[in-house]
């Protein structure tokens, strides 16, 4: 099936109820799992992906006055329709999640399966937001950051991807679920280089 707009899917995962809105586009994928509990990252995932014409795949609980926070795994559910479909539109992935480790406020850490990805995704982001450092090293990432579990989504596409777990200051602007625009710009720039880069052939092969 091809699809050209905008589509959206109500599910329940865990006993969760949830939406899915999926928007079509290229080869690589924007996700945001935890649309409603990580504040600013399903408005980034929307933003960057229609900046680089990417596709993206948002989870939300509208309504919801506490949401639920369903761990990335047991969000894999294969009753969800747009999910298996976003799994097979994209080649590669970076999943957009939010982090509060009060120890690390500007601090994004680069997990997942694809660690090539996750270096190009640092080099945009030192060059467009440098006081947000970048985190590749695994052993340096706090292991419920790391993404790396193999039914993670961030890892089920055919290049596997990137987990970005983001402080509050680089997703959100005061109180509002606002990104910065300069953080925008950053992932978009990393988003297109690793669009070039699947393009020119296996070098992002995990």
């Amino acid at each position: 099936m091809t699809r050209t707009g905008q589509v959206e899917e109500r599910v329940e995962i865990e006993g969760v109820p949830m939406v899915a809105t999926l928007v079509p586009g290229d080869g690589i994928g924007l996700l945001a799992l935890h649309g409603s509990n990580e504040g600013g990252t399903a408005e980034l995932a929307r933003t960057v992906a229609r900046r680089c014409g990417a596709t993206s795949l948002v989870f939300t609980q509208p309504g919801a006055r506490q949401p639920v926070h369903v761990t990335s795994p047991l969000m894999a559910a294969g009753h969800c329709a747009l999910l298996r479909e976003f799994l097979d539109r994209v080649s590669l992935t970076v999943s957009l999640h939010g982090h509060m480790r009060p120890g690390a406020p500007r601090t994004v850490f680069l997990g997942g399966g694809n660690r090539a990805a996750a270096h190009v995704l640092a080099e945009a982001l030192a060059a467009h937001v440098p006081h947000f450092p970048a985190v590749t090293d695994l052993a340096a990432i706090p292991s419920a950051l790391r993404g790396v579990h193999p039914r993670n989504p961030v890892n089920l596409t055919r290049l596997g991807g990137v987990q970005v777990e983001l402080p509050l200051l680089a997703r959100t602007s005061g109180a509002a679920d606002l990104p910065p625009g300069e953080v925008a710009e950053a992932l978009a720039a990393g988003v297109e280089e690793l669009g070039r880069a699947t393009d020119r052939g296996p070098g992002l092969t995990r």
